[in-house]
C-alpha cells in the first residue's frame, strides 16, 4: 500500500505546482491588463491562451461590472483547491503508507 500512498502524494504535489503556476499566470495577466499591451506580443498571447479557459467561464457566471472580477474569483478558487484538495490528497497518501 505504500506505493499507492506515494503515488497519491506525488500527484498532490504535481497538482500543487500546476495550481501555483496558474496562479502566477493569472496574476501577471491581470497586472499586464492595467497597461495597454500589444496583442500581437508572444507573451501576451501566451498569457491569454493559458488563462482564458479558466477566466471565461467565471466571466459568464459573474454579472457584468466595470471591473473584471474573474481573476479574483479564480484566485479564491485556486487558494481553496490548494488548501482543501492538496491537503486532503496528501493526508490520504500518508494514511495509505
Amino acid at each position: 500500500m505504500f506505493v499507492l500512498g506515494n503515488l497519491v502524494i506525488s500527484l498532490a504535489k504535481i497538482i500543487d505546482v500546476i495550481l501555483t503556476i496558474l496562479y502566477w499566470l493569472i496574476l501577471v495577466r491581470a497586472l499586464i491588463s492595467w497597461v495597454s499591451p500589444d496583442p500581437f506580443n508572444f507573451v501576451v498571447q501566451f498569457l491569454h491562451r493559458t488563462t482564458e479557459p479558466i477566466l471565461q467561464p467565471i466571466r459568464r457566471i459573474l454579472p457584468m461590472t466595470s471591473i473584471d472580477l474573474s481573476p479574483i474569483v479564480a484566485f479564491l478558487g485556486i487558494i481553496f483547491l490548494k488548501s482543501f484538495l492538496i491537503a486532503t490528497l496528501i493526508d490520504i497518501g500518508y494514511r495509505l503508507q
